[in-house]
């Protein structure tokens, strides 16, 4: 079997697979790469037909999303990992060995990313992923190098090997036995959250997601929906509530769920008087359309959970407090600002498990 396959998701990025396909292409050490037109409009196909012939390309005549996009392309590859990126990422010339390596020396690790960094701003981690990503108590994402929209500066305080609790979708190095066994993303989120909800599958069947910091890629960010859209902010809240019903351990959604949905509406409040009204109402929506699907997510969770091993390993790797009361009361712009009991548990993990 192949040893790693390159798999790039492409909708209506022409302009990211002409600018970022040379460093992938180069760097590849010799693994096959694969371009995954997701219905695509700007002529993507046509231009990697024509400039790339070496490089396998699987067509699908509708956007099926990310979550929909990658499921249906990896069934058709066969390789011992997946490598998926995005189309506006730049690789570097170290960015695949230390991570496969890794991946191979360890038979528990089930997905891992590398660092992640702005490729507008080279010295600034990125958005979606930096240092390797972790959740509140209450479902909501962070990352190290990353809370909310600070962005820290890379000054190598993260360029250690270190266990996370989810992997970023945007450059996410995964196993495809554990892909495929785990039924792969959740094709009703269609895009966002669906890897923080692998990953947290993952944890609960009992394998393990980690950080590489020798390997490094910039990231662009934003190529396919804008950071402030209703569309996006929809799919954030309402997927982020799904994936909190389906892996949350048991006797704790009752208070957590109305919890949450307060803190939300707190959010909703923020947008409509802050932001735009559109993205206000964006959050109300995410809520309705939750509360309409919450018996289908209940049936995903019942499913999922045949597959748990040892759910409460991953507890040592939840922030239990909350990110945003510490972000937006308690000041706290950085991840080693967090509260020291949770960064200690997380070298106390690291260290034993």
């Amino acid at each position: 079997m192949t040893r790693a396959a390159i798999v790039i998701l492409n909708y209506n990025g022409r302009k990211y697979l002409k600018k970022f396909l040379p460093s992938v292409v180069t760097y590849s050490s010799g693994q096959p790469i694969y371009v995954i037109d997701n219905g695509s409009t700007d002529n993507s196909s046509t231009f990697v037909k024509s400039n790339y012939p070496t490089i396998h390309l699987l067509q699908f005549g509708e956007n099926k999303g990310f979550a929909g996009g990658y499921n249906e392309a990896l069934k058709q590859i066969t390789a011992d990992i997946y490598v998926l990126v995005n189309n506006d990422i730049e690789v570097t010339s170290s960015w695949l060995e230390p991570i496969l390596q890794q991946m191979e020396d360890d038979p528990s690790i089930a997905a891992c990313q590398p660092k992640l960094l702005s490729y507008h701003r080279k010295s600034t981690f990125e958005y979606a992923g930096a240092a390797g990503g972790f959740i509140d108590f209450l479902g909501f994402p962070f990352c190290r190098g990353r809370l909310f929209q600070e962005m820290e500066e890379d000054h190598g305080q993260y360029d250690d090997i270190t266990r996370i609790f989810w992997a970023s979708g945007a450059c996410l190095f995964i196993r495809s036995d554990i892909f495929h066994h785990l039924g792969g993303f959740d094709i009703d989120f269609f895009a966002h959250m669906e890897e923080v909800d692998l990953c947290w599958r993952i944890q609960n069947a009992g394998y393990k997601v980690y950080y590489n910091g020798n390997s490094k890629v910039y990231h662009v960010g934003g190529g396919t929906l804008s950071k402030s859209n209703p569309r996006k902010t929809y799919l954030n809240f309402r997927n982020g509530l799904s994936m909190f019903v389906k892996n949350e351990v048991q006797g704790k959604l009752w208070w957590k769920i109305p919890l949450r949905s307060c803190f939300d509406f707190i959010a909703f409040l923020k947008f409509s008087i802050f932001d735009t009204l559109p993205d206000g109402f964006a959050v109300l929506k995410a809520h309705f359309f939750f509360w309409i699907k919450l018996p289908h997510a209940l049936k995903k969770r019942k499913h999922a959970k045949k597959n748990w091993l040892n759910p409460r390993i991953r507890i040592v790797f939840i922030y239990n407090n909350s990110i945003v009361l510490d972000y937006f009361l308690r000041r706290k712009k950085k991840f080693m600002e967090l509260h020291p009991h949770f960064l200690k548990k997380i070298r106390f993990g690291n260290k034993f498990q």
